[in-house]
């Protein structure tokens, strides 16, 4: 019988597959645990004033409160701006790609600017294709149903 069987203990000491007593489930999904509810409890009314005494402390020199700061209200992304063809089938989007490859190679976004901007211009794509190709496809059946009705 292996230790990692259903009643064997583990290392901590308790039974494999019974953390809890018997019909003890344990806190229900979705509960709080104290602390998170202790502060709940004491934030009403005192968001405001943390706000500015974290400004506050940025502002006297707390490198650490001022990076945090920042991280929430710089935005992640910087905007770029790449000449780009229209985009209505997929030689169009191979177009595109070899702009977005260009743009990377000289150096005027990063490459991980270049992959989100290729994944968005490939997925456009793929929209492209498949409405037309359901374009084709209705057009296809309109045709096959003159063709019944005239038979």
């Amino acid at each position: 019988m292996s230790s990692k069987q259903e009643g064997a203990p583990t290392r901590s000491g308790r039974l494999r597959g019974r953390p809890f007593a018997k019909g003890n489930g344990g806190r229900r999904p979705g509960s709080r645990n104290r602390s998170i509810r202790i502060a709940e409890a004491l934030l009403p009314g005192e968001a405001g004033e943390l706000v500015r005494k974290a400004i506050e402390l940025a502002k006297a020199g707390d490198v650490p409160m001022l990076k945090f700061l920042l991280d929430r209200i710089l935005p992640r992304d910087r905007p770029i701006k790449i000449a780009l063809p229209q985009i209505n089938n997929p030689h169009d989007a191979t177009e595109a790609l070899s702009a977005v490859t260009r743009a990377v190679a000289a150096g005027e976004i990063a490459p991980g600017e270049g992959a989100a901007v290729a994944t968005m211009v490939a997925g456009f794509a793929r929209l492209v294709d498949i409405s037309t190709f359901e374009k084709r496809i209705e057009t296809l059946e309109s045709e096959i149903m003159e063709l019944r009705s005239k038979s």
